[in-house]
């Protein structure tokens, strides 16, 4: 039995959505669940005390990111990432695979592995499936992830089938180079950029690999939602009902909810934190730019119906003022607000999900934050 376990709670009588639990060494988390992004083994302005208020159940680390610096030998020295950050809850690790093909000015890909230069100072580096594993076996994280490769859209059907077949064939390495199985479970991941039939057969021979939790990579990268939305459709379908469902890379709200209804469990995204550093705040009657002029002399809270600290004790003028006189805490709350927010609604879903309301919740949220005019 793998040490990462899903746990089916029930079905949406209305849409088929699924409310879960994981469970993983360091503790459970339940389902749909988004998860704060955590790349230099931190949410950017967050300590893990806060976290916890705004009630994270799980977050994500960075595998290219931590190799780089501080390296693994200083993190694996350090008890892993839950001694390294002080996080006694579950932790995600993505392979790096999104960053090496993403950030690095030279990418060669051949059937060993993807040799790149580094975004910070140019060096040479060189990561295999078998590398990849065991960069994330040192970091420690409950729920690692294969090394794949992330296709960018559009994509020509030929690249699309020919790289997904080489992240199968990078997939079965990886299991065979996992070897913290009584501490770690390493996940699949489905590619096949925007094509239905590379997606089905992206499916089948993940899943014939058999691990124990499946995710869906390539998707949230420039395409239209449409065509997210039917990737979806057509491959979660395939997927087992007893494990773990992973959607890559997404945290809109929108994204959030059509992805929960199309029987999704986990989600992630560095989109709070970035937008907030710019600024920008999720509300419940949709985004506002708080930085913004208009703002000036506004003494209400960012969002009136939001509970987190930063709505509870500060005002969008105060917040503005930070943020124009590049104050660090405009930033942290901004943050702070906008994380709680999508933790929140993942919470508003799974309620809406065990009372059979998840489309009337749609409906009501999708108008209330402007994707529903009128």
């Amino acid at each position: 039995m793998s040490v990462v376990r899903y746990e089916f709670i029930k079905k949406c009588k209305q849409t088929g959505a699924r409310l879960g639990r994981v469970h993983t060494p360091h503790g459970s988390f339940d389902t749909p669940a988004f998860m704060p992004v955590g790349t230099q083994a931190t949410v950017k302005g967050m300590s893990p005390a806060e976290l916890k208020e705004i009630e994270s159940q799980i977050i994500l680390s960075n595998t290219y990111h931590l190799y780089m610096r501080p390296g693994r030998e200083i993190v694996k020295e350090a008890g892993g990432l839950h001694g390294f950050m002080n996080w006694d809850r579950p932790i995600l690790t993505d392979s790096g695979g999104f960053q090496v093909f993403s950030l690095s000015d030279f990418t060669s890909i051949k059937e060993e592995g993807v040799t790149f230069k580094s975004h910070i100072d140019g060096s040479k580096h060189f990561i295999s499936p078998e590398t990849a594993i065991q960069i994330q076996n040192d970091l420690g994280a409950d729920i690692i992830m294969a090394f794949d490769e992330c296709i960018p859209y559009p994509c020509e059907f030929d690249y699309a089938k020919k790289s997904l077949e080489r992240t199968t064939r990078w997939a079965k390495r990886c299991k065979e180079a996992h070897k913290n199985t009584d501490k770690q479970a390493l996940f699949g991941i489905i590619q096949g950029g925007t094509y239905k039939e590379l997606r089905i057969q992206s499916a089948h021979e993940i899943l014939e690999i058999d691990f124990p939790g499946y995710a869906l990579g390539g998707l949230s990268v420039g395409e239209p939602a449409e065509e997210m939305y039917a990737m979806l459709e057509c491959t979660v379908p395939l997927m087992p009902e007893d494990k773990p469902r992973y959607l890559m890379g997404v945290g809109s709200p929108d994204y959030l909810v059509e992805g929960a209804i199309r029987g999704i469990d986990m989600f992630d995204c560095v989109l709070p934190t970035r937008i907030g550093r710019n600024g920008t705040i999720m509300t419940s009657r949709g985004k506002i730019i708080v930085r913004d002029a208009k703002y000036a002399r506004d003494f209400s809270p960012m969002d009136p119906e939001c509970d987190c600290y930063a709505c509870r004790n500060f005002t969008r003028a105060y917040i503005r003022h930070l943020l124009k006189a590049n104050e660090v805490l405009g930033i942290r709350l901004t943050t702070w607000h906008n994380l709680r927010f999508l933790l929140n609604l993942m919470k508003k879903v799974r309620q809406a999900i065990m009372e059979d309301r998840l489309a009337d919740f749609r409906k009501e949220f999708f108008t209330n934050y402007g994707y529903i005019k009128g």
